[in-house]
């Protein structure tokens, strides 16, 4: 009977520390696939970024397109300011494609499908809860005064 006991215990202690390292190795992992999520959704921020100042571009564009309609200058071609617009906005499509490729990157090297990152993106971009306003109140009516007779 003691040598029952002996060799469960040695069973029990070798399963043990075995478990102990799929846990640390899983940990490990865990560890790994969220720091790469927390890139991916920086990189995500970045290009978010960049789209905005792509927008305040197209936007200065469409302003100086309306401004040399106005002034019945159609030709934007001799134009300093239109390239100057342009090359602007071809630089930051290019970054924001450098960017898109590093995260297809990461997502190929760690095996990460969209939806975890989305989930961490959502998580990270999250903004504070505006504080509810409180409800205007409303002016009291006037009771209509009863006539004197």
């Amino acid at each position: 009977m003691t040598k029952i006991w002996d060799d469960l215990k040695k069973n029990l202690t070798q399963w043990s520390s075995v478990a102990v390292e799929k846990a640390e190795e899983m940990s490990k992992m865990a560890v790994a696939k969220t720091e790469e999520l927390t890139r991916i959704s920086k990189i995500k921020i970045e290009i978010r970024q960049l789209q905005r100042d792509l927008d305040k571009n197209y936007e200065g564009l469409g302003r100086l397109a309306r401004r040399e309609a106005d002034a019945k200058k159609y030709d934007l071609k001799k134009n300093d300011e239109f390239h100057e617009l342009i090359k602007k906005m071809e630089k930051i499509e290019q970054v924001i494609a450098e960017k898109e490729k590093q995260i297809q990157d990461i997502k190929e090297e760690f095996d990460l499908k969209e939806s975890e990152i989305e989930e961490t993106v959502a998580e990270e971009t999250k903004a504070e809860p505006e504080p509810k306003a409180e409800p205007e109140e409303k002016p009291k009516k006037a009771k209509p005064k009863a006539k004197k007779k």
